[in-house]
């Protein structure tokens, strides 16, 4: 059955007169004060249950309350009770004042609401109205401020929104993508900094510090997002609220102590371990350059260090830039980093990083002998059951340590290895590297690979018989080495025609002379 053109006929009138009735009320309010009351109309559609509605009631309080800050109509400073309007000796122009500027705290609260609202363009349309009026509010306070000694902000209208942006039972990271845009306004950032701050005190002091996953995934996604100036003043020109008076966010190492206030209150919490991942995937080079002192981090890194796993891996590279460009002191560093060593980490998505780290640890010529054969000899015994892929990475690495402390070379050139089988006296399980016997041990599992089924891996391992050089491998294209990558090489690779029978062969067994033969035996 068709559908009824009666129906669509309905909808399109009802779509017209939503619009034209919003349009009109909305003139009306703007061209005359007799008809301040239409605002009620107006204001009532952002509680529509239908998008279109509230997003246009949206946009049309957004400029009915734009025009009125620039025309001076909205009361400024504290703001009388609605009910005390009727009493009182006040004069017409006053009366409508305060009673606009109650309108617009309203509708300020109605568009916080619909931060929340299920609709993305709702929430959008929501956003960019709410910081029109911070913008509003900044150029035309609502407070009597003396301009030449205090920077107006509206710090409140903000903080609000910040607190909405920061919801405990939503995901809010699409339309904090969105409010990014606003986060390249110096003041704007400034002040969303310290919003963020406070507001992680209060909810996860109000929480008794307990993991509140929705609410720290909002919180790293807004935090992600901000990036500080640099320290020269003369950059930060970009405000959202323009006035003569200079303020401290003009400064960028006030921005800086900030934007560090606000990552350490967040790191002081318990967080959950998918956010550790997230946070040190970007912390040394997002958030560690823009703090005034790295090493306030030293905490949290050792923390997420003491975790394990790949969290522990991810965590080196904090812990490298304090180590290297700070002096930072760290008891038992390598003791920890060789208990890292196991099965794991050849199948970790930071295997790579993992790699490169370790490999910049242990380049020091200065390290024991037995820390460094205590290190070459637990990548050798974890080598027998590493893929393809690793040892490609390992052999060549272990090379390369033996080159850069030739006293580990015993390691190669046991003369008691060679008589016969014997124990090895190195202790895998041993956490410490000083008692893992390892310089006592050989390395005999390269031996065991140079056996090994696929020919690269042969290969690499069959250089230990020779002389090392003193040139070390370059191991960097290996790192991001994979399996896909491996196979297509091999595949590739060009190979030489082996001819596998001499003679032709006339039928399926047997060869032309065969052939021959059989027929003078039958004469």
């Amino acid at each position: 059955m068709a559908p009824s053109t009666d129906s669509n006929v309905k909808g399109e009138n009802s779509q017209v007169s939503y619009k034209k009735d919003i349009n009109t009320k909305t003139d009306r309010v703007l061209q005359n004060k007799k008809h301040a009351n239409d605002i009620f109309d107006v204001t009532e559609y952002l509680q529509s249950e239908k998008d279109k509605e509230v997003i246009f009631a949206t946009n049309a309080c957004s400029k009915i309350f734009c025009q009125l800050f620039y025309r001076g109509d909205l009361y400024v400073g504290d703001l009388p009770e609605e009910e005390d309007l009727m009493n009182g000796d006040r004069s017409a122009e006053e009366k409508y004042s305060i009673f606009m500027r109650h309108r617009y705290n309203n509708s300020v609260e109605l568009l916080l609401e619909n931060i929340g609202h299920k609709a993305f363009q709702v929430k959008e349309t929501s956003l960019c109205a709410l910081m029109k009026f911070v913008a509003a509010e900044g150029k035309h306070p609502l407070q009597n401020l003396d301009l030449s000694e205090h920077y107006n902000f509206p710090r409140e209208l903000l903080r609000t929104l910040v607190e909405h942006l920061l919801s405990e039972n939503e995901d809010m990271s699409l339309l904090i993508s969105r409010f990014q845009e606003f986060l390249e306004m110096d003041d704007v950032r400034y002040y969303v900094m310290s919003s963020v701050r406070d507001n992680i005190y209060r909810v996860m002091g109000r929480n008794k510090k307990a993991v509140i996953p929705v609410y720290q995934n909002n919180v790293f996604a807004l935090l992600s997002t901000i990036n500080v100036p640099s320290s020269e003043a003369s950059k930060m020109k970009n405000f959202l609220v323009k006035q003569e008076c200079k303020f401290v966010y003009y400064r960028g190492i006030e921005h800086k102590r900030a934007f560090e206030q606000m990552w350490l209150v967040f790191l002081k919490f318990k967080l959950p371990s998918n956010m550790y991942k997230k946070i040190l995937v970007i912390l040394h080079e997002s958030i560690m350059p823009q703090m005034s002192d790295p090493t306030l981090l030293i905490d949290f890194l050792s923390a997420a260090y003491d975790i394990g796993g790949a969290i522990s891996l991810l965590s080196l590279n904090g812990l490298f830039i304090l180590i290297h460009k700070h002096n930072l002191d760290y008891p038992d560093f390598y003791k920890k980093l060789y208990s890292l060593l196991d099965p794991s980490i050849f199948h970790v998505k930071y295997r790579a990083r993992f790699f490169h780290l370790v490999n910049i640890f242990l380049s020091s010529t200065h390290l024991p002998a037995y820390l460094v054969a205590a290190f070459v000899k637990r990548f050798a015994r974890l080598s027998l059951t590493a893929p393809p892929t690793s040892l490609l990475i390992l052999l060549p690495f272990i090379c390369n340590l033996i080159r850069r402390h030739p006293s580990c070379r015993v390691l190669i050139h046991r003369p008691s290895t060679a008589e016969g089988p014997c124990d090895d006296p190195y202790v895998m399980k041993e956490e410490d590297p000083a008692q893992s016997h390892a310089l006592e041990s050989s390395l005999w599992e390269i031996k065991t690979l140079q056996k090994h089924y696929h020919p690269d891996v042969a290969k690499a391992a069959m250089k230990i018989n020779d002389p090392l050089t003193e040139q070390e491998d370059d191991i960097s294209e290996l790192l991001e080495l994979s399996t896909f990558e491996l196979m297509e090489r091999e595949l590739k690779a060009e190979r030489k025609t082996i001819p596998l029978e001499f003679d032709t062969a006339t039928e399926l067994l047997k060869s032309s002379r065969e052939v021959l033969g059989v027929h003078f035996s039958l004469e």
